[in-house]
């Protein structure tokens, strides 16, 4: 009998100790300090990829005012910083694709840069074919593999 109020004490115990689990973004009563201003702007930030056409790294045109949006956030909130994810799809060798990958991350990089925001709000990798975005091998997936992501690390 004693074994086993040893025992269920030794239960009680760790239970105790380990408590409940923590909270996580998005339940109900989590607070990641953020204001509703600033949580929409990370959103923001995250939302809306770069493409590139194949076997390029350019920025196109097209994407410009978007990244000028987040340049425009960044600068408003300089306690966020953003890792650029450089993408490409699943042609050609692993080491093309990596450098391919960074060439992409850096050029949004040196464009946010452009455009103010401070070099020490980015981060930059390239994941190179490693993480695509859809399966397929064909030029609709291929296209949408060929990306940058915008992934905000700190706020």
């Amino acid at each position: 009998m004693k074994r086993y109020a040893l025992i269920l004490a030794l239960v009680m115990a760790l239970a105790a100790g380990f408590g409940c689990a923590k909270k996580t973004t998005g339940e109900p009563g989590y607070d990641d300090g953020m204001t509703p201003e600033m949580r929409a702007a990370v959103q923001q930030i995250t939302d809306g990829r770069v493409y590139f056409a194949f076997n390029k790294f350019n920025v196109e045109n097209q994407y410009k005012d978007m990244l000028k949006q987040k340049s425009d956030l960044m600068k408003q909130y300089p306690s966020i910083r953003v890792r650029i994810e450089g993408n490409c799809d699943d042609r050609g060798t692993q080491e093309y694709n990596l450098a391919l990958g960074e060439r992409r991350a850096r050029a949004a990089y040196e464009y946010l840069v452009m455009m103010g925001v401070n070099p020490n709000q980015l981060e930059m990798i390239s994941y190179g074919k490693e993480n695509p975005a859809v399966q397929g091998n064909n030029e609709a997936a291929w296209a949408k593999n060929r990306r940058d992501d915008f992934r905000v690390i700190a706020h």
